[in-house]
């Protein structure tokens, strides 16, 4: 299955954006773009528009773990479906399997959770799934499979990934049974308040 491998601070600090938890630290220390001199003249202050929507854009793809082929694809299932097509992405985006087991709680991160879903750990309204891309809808539920349960990552689950302040309204999770369920769909508001989804949409209006 392709993915990205590159380094997830390298990429946070060319997007000057935390992709994970761990590059919170590391923008801290060094918020230049790799390759760039602490205090040199940044690309970011003479931006052009496009520059803006490209960098946007991949930022986008990569805090969701995405490649290029499959961001694209979806940003035109976004354009054909009714609604502004940037909230209907992030919305499409929000509820990948992955990015349900992150919200959940049940993962410090979405390549985390990635990895969880890749591994078969969770059965969909009682199948076993394997896909991190697969699309929830209202009504389905991921549970953790039994055999799972064993796992020494879940027995620890509280220490590795601590329980979120907030669950998101759209999602049902328990903890102890290690389930979540969707009770709606995902609103703009549920996303990344600091995405700007309409340079997005600009970038492939092209």
């Amino acid at each position: 299955m392709a993915r990205d491998t590159q380094s997830i601070v390298k990429m946070s600090r060319r997007e000057g954006y935390a992709l994970h938890p761990k590059a919170h630290k590391a923008l801290v220390k060094r918020a230049t773009p790799p390759g760039q001199q602490a205090g040199g003249r940044g690309m970011r202050n003479k931006a052009s528009q496009y520059s803006l929507q490209l960098r946007e854009k991949q930022k986008v793809k990569r805090l969701y773990g995405l490649l290029e082929r499959q961001f694209s694809n979806l940003m035109k299932e976004a354009s054909r479906q009714q609604g502004q097509s940037g909230e209907v992405l992030l919305q499409l985006l929000e509820r990948r399997a992955d990015n349900v087991v992150y919200r959940a709680g049940f993962a410090p991160s979405r390549r985390a959770a990635r990895q969880l879903m890749t591994h078969g750990h969770f059965m969909l309204n009682g199948t076993r799934v394997d896909i991190p891309s697969i699309r929830l809808k209202a009504g389905d539920e991921l549970v953790l499979r039994p055999h799972s349960q064993q796992n020494e990552y879940f027995k620890k689950l509280d220490d590795i990934s601590p329980a979120p302040s907030a669950t998101p309204s759209w999602l049902k999770v328990n903890r102890k049974k290690f389930t979540v369920s969707l009770s709606g769909v995902p609103s703009r508001d549920d996303a990344e308040p600091d995405i700007n989804e309409q340079l997005i949409v600009e970038y492939y209006s092209r």
